[in-house]
C-alpha cells in the first residue's frame, strides 16, 4: 500500500495575530481576544508573549489579569477571522483538494499524490507556510508524518512558525517516546486514570496486551492500541454533518436564584436559539434538548433528553436537575440546544465549510 503524506496545518495564535497584523502597535506586547476589563467572560486566545505569563486559552479574564496585570483585550472580529480563514483555505487548495478543517485555524492536508516539489510532503508544508506569511502576513506551523494523528501532534512541537517532521523510519521511536497526553481524545482526565497505572509513554501501551486495555478502558484501549501501534487509516473528511446547535451566556456576576435562571433560559436563550436553528431544521430533525450550566468553581454539568422538539416543560425540568447538582454553588454561565438527527432522506449534506 502507498504510504500517505499528511500535513497538519496549524496557524500560529490565529485571532491574536490577525488583530496584531491589523494594527502593528500591538506588537511586542502580552495581547488577548476576549474577555473585558469590565465584565466577566474568557479569552478566545491570546498571543505567545502573554502566554509567557502563563495565561492561556479559555482563561476567564480575571484570572488572565491577575497574571498579567499589562495584558490588553481586544475585542473579537469573528467576521474578519472567516474571511482572513477563507484565503487560508484558498491557499491550501492549490496543493490538494483532500483538506480537513478542523476549525478556522487548522486543517489537515493528504498530499500523497501531489507532484510539487518532486512530492517530498515537508518541502510542501514548508511552501505553505512560506505562502501564508507572504501573501498573509500570519505565521502558520506545520507538521507532517505518515500517519494522520501523528502529524496534529508534531504541527505543536516547533511552534511558532515552525515545522516537525516524523519519516515513516522514526514512527515507532517517535510514538516510544510520546506522552499519551498527545493523543487527540486523551483529555485531562483520562490521563491522570492512565498516569494512576503508570501508563505516560506510548511505549507503556505497546508493552500492555490489547485484551487488557480493552477490559480497562472499553473503546479507549483499543484507540491507544492502534494508536501506539501506529495505526491510523481515517480518510480525511472533507465534509462533516452538523450535530448540534446551541448558545450560551456567561454572567456578569453569578446566579443563585433558579427563578432567574428559567427567566433567562426561555425568554433570551431560547428564542435566540431557535432562530440560530431554522436553517438546520429545514432538512433535520430535532434528536434532542439539553441544558448546560457552568458553576461559580468553574465545574460544569449538562442534562439531555431525547425528544424531537424543544418542549418547554421538559427543558425546565433538565435545569431544574443540572441546577440540583451544584448542590448550592451559584452559576455563572447557561446554556441550552438541540441535537440534529441525521439527514432525512433526499436532504443534502451540510457541508463543513473552513469560515
Amino acid at each position: 500500500m502507498k504510504q500517505r503524506k499528511i500535513i497538519h496545518i496549524d496557524m500560529d495564535a490565529f485571532y491574536v495575530s490577525v488583530e496584531i497584523r491589523d494594527n502593528p502597535s500591538l506588537a511586542d506586547k502580552p495581547v488577548a481576544v476576549g474577555g473585558s476589563r469590565t465584565s466577566r467572560g474568557v479569552l478566545s486566545t491570546c498571543n505567545y508573549i502573554a502566554r509567557q505569563y502563563g495565561v492561556r486559552s479559555a482563561m476567564p479574564t480575571s484570572i488572565a489579569l491577575q497574571k498579567c496585570p499589562s495584558l490588553i483585550l481586544v475585542p473579537g472580529r469573528m467576521e474578519v477571522y472567516k474571511s482572513v480563514s477563507a484565503k487560508v483555505r484558498e491557499i491550501l487548495e492549490r496543493y490538494t483538494d483532500t483538506i480537513e478543517p478542523l476549525s478556522l485555524d487548522e486543517a489537515y492536508l493528504d498530499v500523497s499524490n501531489c507532484n510539487l516539489f518532486e512530492g517530498s510532503a515537508t518541502l510542501i508544508a514548508k511552501d505553505i507556510c512560506h505562502t501564508i506569511y507572504k501573501e498573509l502576513k500570519l505565521t502558520a506551523s506545520a507538521g507532517v508524518a505518515p500517519i494522520k494523528y501523528l502529524a496534529k501532534v508534531a504541527s505543536d512541537l516547533n511552534k511558532p512558525n515552525g515545522i516537525y517532521v516524523i519519516p515513516p523510519r522514526d514512527v515507532d521511536l517517535f510514538i516510544d517516546s510520546m506522552e499519551l497526553k498527545k493523543i487527540p481524545g486523551v483529555g485531562k482526565v483520562t490521563n491522570e486514570k492512565l498516569l494512576a497505572e503508570n501508563l505516560r509513554f506510548g511505549r507503556d501501551i505497546k508493552a500492555s496486551s490489547l485484551e487488557y486495555l480493552i477490559s480497562r478502558y472499553g473503546k479507549l484501549g483499543h484507540l491507544l492500541w492502534e494508536r501506539c501501534s501506529g495505526i491510523d487509516d481515517r480518510p480525511l473528511i472533507t465534509s462533516r454533518i452538523r450535530k448540534s446547535v446551541g448558545v450560551e451566556r456567561t454572567f456578569p456576576e453569578d446566579i443563585f436564584d433558579i427563578s432567574i435562571l428559567k427567566k433567562i433560559l426561555f425568554q433570551k436563550l431560547l428564542p435566540e436559539l431557535k432562530k440560530r436553528s431554522e436553517k438546520h431544521l429545514e432538512d433535520r430533525s430535532i434528536s434532542k434538548i439539553g441544558v448546560k450550566i457552568k458553576f461559580s468553581d468553574f465545574h460544569q454539568t449538562t442534562r439531555e433528553f431525547a425528544t424531537d422538539r424543544l418542549d418547554n416543560s421538559i427543558l425546565s425540568e433538565l435545569l431544574d436537575e443540572a441546577f440540583s447538582r451544584g448542590n448550592g454553588k451559584r452559576v455563572r454561565l447557561l446554556g441550552v440546544h438541540i441535537g440534529l438527527s441525521p439527514n432525512k432522506k433526499n436532504a443534502e449534506q451540510i457541508s463543513f465549510e473552513w469560515c
